[in-house]
Order: C-alpha cells, then sequence, then structure tokens
C-alpha cells in the first residue's frame, strides 16, 4: 500500500504522523492532502527500514530544498561523495538526489540511501546510458529492469522524462540553447533517431506498477526546461507541461505519488505565471523547481541568481526547491560549493515560509531580534542557518592585525576609552576580539560588529530605554 492508497482509503499512516509533527498539522489534514494529490510523503519502504525519517512536500508543508551530488566520470570520488551527504544535511537538505554517472554506481547509491536520513531521488536513465554502449540501444525492458533494481535498492523518489513526446521536438527550433536536461536530450535522441514516441511514455503503466510496489514516487522531468531566459515559458516548455498533466491522472489511477518537475531559467516577471500554469495543468500536484535562474549573466554566483527566483517561486505555488551551487553552468560543486548552496536555499525556502504565514515560521526571526538586541552573540550564532560562517564573520570583524603587538595594558586603556565594560577582562586591541567566559564561550559585549560602541545604534537607543524609564520615575 502506498501513501497515496492510504490516505485515499481514509487511513493515517505512522508516517503522516510524524509529517503532521514536524508541520505543526494535524494527521487528517495531512492525510486529505496525500488523498487529493496535493502533498507527498516521498518514503520508498525499503529506506524506511533503514532509518528513512519522512519528510512532506506540498502546499501545506514548509517549503523543502533539494541538494544535487554525484560523480562523474571526469570528477569525484565516493568517499568525497558521502562527506558532501553528510555537508548537505548539516546544512538543511532535504533531499539528496544522486546524479551519479560512471562506474560503480549501484555501490555508490547504496552507500547513499544507508547514510541519508532523508529522501534519496534518481533519474534512472543516466545508469541506462552507463550500462550500454550507446543510448540508441535501449530497449523498454532496459527502462523497466533500471527502475526496479533502483527501486528494490530504497530510490525514494525518480525522476523519469515520460512527457518529453514526439510532437515537442520541432517546438525547440526556435530556442537558443535548445534542449539543455541531459535525460530530456538523451530521450529526444533516442526518439528522433528511432522515429518512435518517448518509450518512458510508452511503459509508463507498467512503470507505474514497480512504483506502486515500493511507494517510490513520481517526479516527472521537465526535459524541455528552459536553458536560458530567451527560452523561457515557450511552446515546447509548456506542450511538456500539458502532458505531465495527462500522467499525473495516469500516476494516482495507478495508487503512486507525483510531483512535478519546473523549468530551470525565468525572468522574475514570469515566475508566478509559471507557477500558476503548473497547478492548473497537474491539478495542484507539488511543484519542484530548479531555481529558477533569473538571468544568464552571472557564473559563478547562479547560487545568487536562482535563490532570487527561488523564493518568488516558493512564494507563488513550488512545493520544493532544487539548489543551485556556484559552480552551476562550471563544473562539479565541491564542499563549500554545496555549503553555500544549501544555505542560500535554506534561506528563499524561509522567506517563503515566512511570508505565507505558515506555523511558527517566524518564530525564529524573532528570537534573532530578541538575540540581537540583547548582544547575545552565542544565541545569535545558535540561531543562524550557519552557524559557523556567522562566528567566523563575527570574529573577523573583532580583530585588528595592526595592534597585535601593543601591550594589554594599552590595548585595556583603549578599550576603556571607548566605552568597554570590564576592559580589564580584555586582553585584544581595543575590546575588538569577543570577551571569553571561563568556558570559552563569548561573553555578552554592549555593542555591534559593525558600529563599534560609540555608534551602535542598539546600544545607544538601550539608553535611551534606559532615559525614558528614568523620566518616567521622576515624573511620577
Amino acid at each position: 500500500m502506498t501513501q497515496l492508497i492510504e490516505a485515499r482509503a481514509g487511513r493515517i499512516t505512522p508516517e503522516m504522523e510524524i509529517v503532521a509533527r514536524k508541520e505543526r498539522l494535524d494527521a487528517e489534514t495531512v492525510r486529505a492532502e496525500i488523498a487529493a494529490g496535493r502533498m507527498i510523503i516521498p518514503a520508498n519502504k525499503v529506506h524506511l527500514s533503514k532509518g528513512l525519517d519522512p519528510i512532506a512536500i506540498g502546499r501545506k508543508a514548509t517549503t523543502k530544498i533539494n541538494a544535487n551530488l554525484g560523480v562523474s566520470s571526469l570528477a569525484g570520488d565516493s568517499k568525497r561523495e558521502m562527506e558532501k551527504i553528510e555537508c548537505a544535511l548539516k546544512y538543511g537538505a532535504d533531499t539528496i538526489m544522486d546524479l551519479s554517472t560512471g562506474s560503480d554506481l549501484d555501490a555508490l547509491r547504496t552507500r547513499m540511501i544507508d547514510a541519508s536520513t532523508v529522501p534519496v531521488g534518481t533519474v534512472p536513465l543516466y545508469q541506462i546510458c552507463e550500462e550500454l554502449d550507446d543510448i540508441l540501444d535501449m530497449t523498454t525492458q532496459n527502462i523497466l529492469d533500471c527502475v526496479e533494481k533502483q527501486a528494490k535498492q530504497g530510490v525514494d523518489y525518480m525522476t523519469i522524462h515520460c512527457a518529453l513526446l514526439q510532437r515537442h521536438i520541432p517546438l525547440i527550433d526556435s530556442r537558443l540553447c535548445g534542449i539543455v536536461s541531459r535525460g530530456g536530450s538523451l530521450t529526444a535522441k533516442w526518439m528522433v533517431a528511432h522515429r518512435a514516441e518517448n518509450p518512458f511514455y510508452q511503459c509508463f503503466d507498467e512503470l507505474c506498477e514497480i512504483m506502486k510496489a515500493y511507494d517510490v514516487s513520481w517526479s516527472l522531468g521537465d526535459g524541455m526546461r528552459p536553458g536560458c531566459l530567451h527560452d523561457a515559458s515557450d511552446a515546447a516548455q509548456f506542450g511538456e507541461l500539458s502532458a505531465m498533466g495527462e500522467l499525473t491522472k495516469r500516476a494516482w489511477e495507478h495508487g503512486t505519488q507525483v510531483m512535478i518537475e519546473g523549468p530551470g531559467h525565468v525572468p522574475l516577471d514570469q515566475i508566478a505565471e509559471n507557477m500558476r500554469r503548473q497547478a492548473e495543468e497537474c491539478f495542484e500536484a507539488p511543484f519542484y523547481v530548479l531555481g529558477p535562474v533569473v538571468c544568464d549573466i552571472a557564473p559563478g554566483y547562479d547560487h545568487i541568481t536562482s535563490a532570487i527566483g527561488a523564493a518568488v517561486a516558493a512564494f507563488n505555488g513550488a512545493s520544493m526547491l532544487c539548489y543551485v551551487t556556484p559552480k552551476e553552468h562550471l563544473g562539479l560543486p565541491n564542499m563549500e560549493d554545496v555549503r553555500v548552496g544549501c544555505v542560500s536555499y535554506k534561506i528563499a525556502a524561509h522567506a517563503a515560509d515566512v511570508a505565507l504565514k505558515r506555523p511558527g515560521a517566524r518564530d525564529r526571526d524573532d528570537e534573532m531580534a530578541r538575540a540581537r538586541f540583547a548582544f547575545d552573540w552565542e544565541k545569535q550564532f545558535a540561531l543562524s542557518l550557519d552557524p559557523e560562517r556567522a562566528r567566523e564573520y563575527y570574529e573577523e570583524a573583532r580583530s585588528n592585525p595592526e595592534d597585535k603587538d601593543r601591550s594589554d595594558k594599552t590595548r585595556c586603556e583603549d578599550a576603556a576609552k571607548n566605552g568597554v565594560q570590564d576592559s580589564s577582562t580584555l586582553s585584544c586591541p581595543r575590546g575588538l576580539h569577543p570577551t571569553l567566559n571561563p568556558d570559552g564561550t563569548i561573553a555578552n559585549e554592549n555593542y555591534c560588529t559593525m558600529c563599534g560602541p560609540k555608534f551602535c545604534a542598539m546600544r545607544t537607543t538601550a539608553d535611551l530605554i534606559r532615559l525614558r524609564n528614568e523620566q518616567k520615575a521622576e515624573d511620577k
């Protein structure tokens, strides 16, 4: 029984209960959303037995982020990939997508699934392509065998480009970048060479039965996603989206869960309409978007160009955001790229959740505001999406290398002149290094790192509040 079948039968599964607690929703709401197809819990039965912690993807759940990982025949190794999984989980990835190509894919995927407490996704076509001399040799049996093998390993959701059809291929003629999806381009090449319809579309019902057996969720791949602003919102993209709607209904008839993959490069002013069209064409199935990237001229900074689009997309209807790292368009991400990509997308997802007024979404922001006004640095670090980076920048701002050779006495005198309290406890230039408690933690300092004690607005505000209170007391 899949989560969808259980939900439609009126039953609340243990996974639904877990999700309800996480999302601050009642379990019946979760069940009803899954039954309607507006929410999914990607949870392969095999992965559940290995310690998967279920999550929900849908409009009534908090916005989720995915981290793309994986080796290639040109770069990467399995040990480093496992370290990247740890990094992605540390910085908030809600799902992991294994996009590996090369050799020993089965062994690597098993290790990834065993190590990941969050859902793991794949693109089966990549392994099919690696195992054949030529993608043109692919058969329906190759497709079914690979999907079933990955389902048995515990893959929670699969991106399969079933909706790119023969009638869509001529529509790329007016594009600048053609087909930028790897899976989409390989599938289209097979179709043209064989003068045949998409083989994934042709065996869709059989694939559904495999998915159903393990409760693997569909991630209907957008093979025609735009790869530049010029190609966004064109007939090819929206033609495939319409076909995705047809397949969504067919997948639901088999009792399988579905989410829809969305566009890559979209101008800012077209994002809302893209989200609206997806909800309409695909009956409000959860939308999973790559970015979208809102301009094409910032290689090396596409974590920023895409996070801008991701926040807008999530506010207007996207349920999960696929991160884009600074290396997008340039190379495979290293550990730091994974970190930056995850944090950038946690920011985008959180910004949307706050704007959508999801339960408890702003609590952490309000706590941060209180900690800032109280100059509680340790609490600020603890509340940060990236505590290590926040501490690193704080300590850098508090340092003054030019004063390294000055005596402690002179430093303390300078600190006193600048209004720092308890300057005798400071051993750093002008009190700019943090004061440490006996246990090594940072002591509370009553001025901010940007302005210093004399010009700190929050310190001044605290002073004026004290003065006002004194005046009120005098006036009584």
